[in-house]
């Protein structure tokens, strides 16, 4: 089914608001699952409600938790989420790294303990409407590993993001670099799995190891594996920045990593390191800009392959965002899925179809 953006975001805070979430809570984590599906990372839209739901009665996820600033030296922020909407705690962590990068010029913010944080690219947004470059490294506990390391059968750590962003030019839009160290991020799998699809080759192992095609494997236990980006050629570069983002994000901002003394209940802990540059006190911007358009028509400038025309970082979000603008895709599965947490908290289907008939 097809849901205008403004019902579902209506919906989404309705059914935070049912779930014990304050108003301004509910209104950032609805705004950053939409957001999600409008820039098309389906696996990180709402389609997570129902895990979030079951997560609250599980004790993993504490709503209307702030962020605790518990290290502040200048240019150095340490914050815990105290397991609260991770939407919410590094929105409001990014705040205060983009406040603090206004005084020193450059910042580097932890963030640890907080519960899922969603598109790794909506913190990379809030740097590029500062006026700031920043750069994020994600790790994820609480849970079993995902991700297989290169030349191995079972999974030994999470999808560990990078996000990389840069204003724009005067020509050029905004870059945003947002990308899992995995072949494919584990949402996406989700996505196929609802939808009855089958993987391409290369993105699963299944519990015994071997090659499968089959999205599910990643739901069952014991469960499989997704692969390393960079594929049977380039998986140990994958496998190897996978293993110091772990590093990164989980050591630096003391939440830990995926080994196996730190505790696992089930859930989603994403812990994150931020790095926040003002690029104004480094370079002239005239000039920086003008190195960013000439090297976006440089990197344009060049015949179609089979896999063209090439794309700026970024820029497959933007062109979905415009495609999705009245319109957001929702398989059914999903949506029934999202509809029976909704019940659970008190939502109720009459409630939910008032709302989608305006």
């Amino acid at each position: 089914m097809d849901i205008a953006p403004a019902r579902l975001l209506e919906v989404t805070r309705r059914l935070l608001r049912y779930a014990g979430s304050h108003a301004d809570e509910a209104e950032v984590v609805s705004d950053h699952l939409v957001g999600a599906n409008l820039a098309g990372h389906d696996s990180h839209g709402v389609g997570l409600l129902p895990f979030y739901v079951r997560s609250i009665g599980k004790g993993w996820l504490e709503p209307n938790t702030r962020a605790k600033l518990v290290r502040d030296e200048g240019a150095l922020l340490s914050f815990d989420g105290g397991y609260g909407y991770g939407q919410a705690v590094a929105r409001e962590a990014m705040l205060a790294a983009l406040e603090r990068c206004r005084d020193t010029g450059l910042v580097l913010m932890t963030l640890r303990d907080a519960h899922h944080i969603g598109r790794v690219g909506s913190y990379g947004e809030q740097s590029i409407a500062a006026g700031f470059v920043s750069i994020h490294f994600v790790n994820v506990i609480d849970h079993d590993p995902l991700v297989a390391p290169y030349g191995g059968r079972y999974a030994r750590y999470g999808t560990n993001p990078i996000c990389v962003a840069m204003p724009g030019g005067a020509e050029s839009p905004p870059i945003l670099l947002d990308m899992a160290t995995s072949t494919y991020p584990l949402g996406k799998t989700r996505v196929a799995m609802n939808k009855g699809e089958t993987l391409p080759d290369g993105i699963v192992l299944d519990p015994d190891g071997e090659p499968s095609n089959d999205p599910s494997v990643m739901f069952k236990q014991p469960g499989g594996a997704l692969l390393p980006l960079g594929g049977e050629l380039g998986g140990h570069k994958g496998y190897g920045l996978a293993f110091v983002f772990e590093l990164l994000a989980g050591g630096l901002s003391g939440g830990g990593t995926i080994q196996p003394g730190t505790p696992r209940r089930g859930g989603i802990v994403n812990n994150m390191t931020t790095i926040v540059i003002d690029p104004a006190r480094l370079v002239e911007q005239p000039w920086l800009e003008h190195e960013l358009d000439a090297l976006v028509r440089y990197s344009l400038d060049t015949p179609a392959n089979a896999h063209g025309p090439v794309k700026l970082p970024g820029e497959p979000e933007r062109t979905t965002a415009a495609a999705r603008r009245d319109r957001i895709p929702i398989d059914p599965t999903t949506w029934s899925a999202i509809l029976a947490a909704g019940e659970q908290v008190g939502l109720t289907q009459t409630e939910v179809a008032a709302v989608l008939e305006g």
